[in-house]
């Protein structure tokens, strides 16, 4: 915006005839927010278009006029997409700068026409609506990427085995695609639940007027169908001061976050040298300033800090919003910042993640030299179920020969029959077969499992689910 704050009399203002007295500059700046809403540009002089087409239909502007206009608002469209669009003292926002500039181009008695019974309310309730439903139709796409390079990636490295993790110790063994089958489940619902947000937002508040609804009669339906909604808000008063598809996108922006932080911090970890599992590549880390030996995961750890920033746009605007009282109240300009800020860092870490995921290298050896004999403590149990005996016995005589193997500073495997069979007379000679990791994770067949075949069904399912 133009750093002119001159203190200019309110008639110049689009909304100044009831005005005799200037405002306080700063008051002009304080109330300004084209800098952040211009680019909703486009959006805006679409529902111009289609309003303008609305009021052709109730006979407010001749045909010709419809022309001028329309040829007018292409010409804006092609001034702010090539970056000639010259602001000026008065445009307070992206509604008042396209008005202006299309009276400049087509002169204001036919401009002056295209306000008729539309109130800015509506017409940002509109064009907010548009910018973000196309916003998230463009996230929805990136987020399904982002989900196939999961998939494929589980795909390609299903015969790679890790720990397994509860508290951050070692549990079970599992497979390296299980834990990324894990996330791709987590980013599938979360495409889920932006879709379910995508429709209910997709409803059209054009037409409701300042608040009381539109005195001419103008067609809500034709201008809705046209501007690619699915419905009309069908009270005036809510389709003016809703913003709950505002918090409803910033919270789909937090918990998205919320998983990609905690993607982010496994592999992290995964990537330390203590764990030695993954390497991530050049492109997504950084070095030190003082130790030329280190190689910082700074791409992680940006997805998990940008998170909490996210975070605190929805509970800042949750905080603006508490206590407004119905409908529009100039509060609800505080809703625009916070939202763009959550959708352009939603859409990098979206990108970001893709690509980290698809570039890593895993460490098959160092995965698999992790996994410890007392991880299938669980199977030494399950040995003994298959055998008749109660699961909550098999548990604690599992216990015992863990303990067993401590005292003596043995692995578990490496037990005698004799010390087993000390333990508890129902072993075996055949239970030094259970101590296999790859027989481990193939005996876990049921759905959601850690088997090759459960496995592959769980990417089966997710692939279907993205075709939403």
């Amino acid at each position: 915006m133009s750093s002119n704050t001159d203190n200019k009399p309110a008639e110049l203002k689009l909304w100044g005839g009831r005005f005799t007295g200037a405002t306080d500059p700063l008051m002009d700046l304080y109330n300004a927010s084209l800098p952040y809403d211009k680019k909703m540009y486009d959006a805006d002089l679409e529902g111009t278009r289609v309003y303008t087409m609305g009021l052709n239909k109730i006979g407010l502007i001749t045909d010709d006029e419809l022309v001028k206009i329309h040829e007018g608002l292409e010409k804006i469209k092609n001034e702010w997409a090539s970056n000639t669009f010259v602001e000026k003292f008065g445009d307070e926002d992206i509604h008042t700068a396209n008005e202006r500039r299309l009276g400049e181009i087509i002169g204001k008695e036919i401009s002056g026409k295209v306000h008729t019974g539309r109130s800015r309310n509506d017409q940002v309730a509109t064009d907010m609506r548009i910018y973000v439903r196309e916003y998230l139709l463009k996230l929805k796409e990136y987020l399904k990427t982002f989900i196939l390079t999961l998939i494929k990636r589980s795909e390609n490295e299903i015969d790679v085995l890790m720990p397994g993790y509860t508290h951050l110790q070692k549990a079970q063994p599992i497979r390296w695609s299980h834990w990324i089958s894990n996330y791709a489940t987590y980013f599938v619902e979360d495409l889920k639940r932006l879709t379910q947000i995508i429709e209910r937002l997709n409803s059209s508040p054009l037409g409701a007027g300042a608040l009381a609804g539109h005195p001419y009669g103008i067609d809500r339906e034709f201008l809705a169908e046209n501007l690619g909604f699915n419905s009309v808000i069908g009270n005036s008063l809510t389709a003016v001061s809703d913003r709950d598809f505002v918090v409803e996108t910033m919270f789909w922006s937090s918990l998205f976050m919320n998983h990609i932080s905690r993607f982010s911090e496994d592999l992290i970890i995964y990537s330390t040298g203590e764990f030695n599992f993954i390497k991530l590549s050049d492109a997504y880390s950084t070095g030190s300033s003082l130790m030329p030996q280190k190689k910082n995961p700074d791409s992680l750890e940006l997805l998990r800090g940008k998170s909490g920033r996210v975070f605190g746009s929805l509970a800042g605007f949750l905080m603006t919003m508490k206590s407004t009282p119905s409908t529009y109240d100039k509060d609800m300009q505080e809703d625009k910042e916070p939202l763009f800020d959550c959708l352009l860092t939603t859409e990098h870490s979206i990108l970001i993640a893709n690509g980290v995921i698809s570039t890593l290298k895993v460490n098959e050896e160092k995965m698999f030299e992790a996994l410890t004999m007392d991880m299938l403590a669980t199977d030494l149990a399950d040995y003994l179920v298959r055998k008749g005996v109660p699961f909550r016995e098999t548990h604690h005589i599992s216990g015992e020969c863990v303990r067993k193997a401590e005292e003596t500073k043995k692995e578990l495997n490496t037990l005698t029959i004799e010390e087993f069979k000390g333990i508890d007379g129902r072993f075996e000679e055949d239970v030094l077969q259970v101590f296999n990791f790859e027989q481990s994770v193939e005996k876990r067949v049921s759905t959601g499992g850690t088997a090759k075949s459960a496995i592959l069904k769980q990417l089966k399912n997710l692939k279907k689910q993205l075709e939403l």
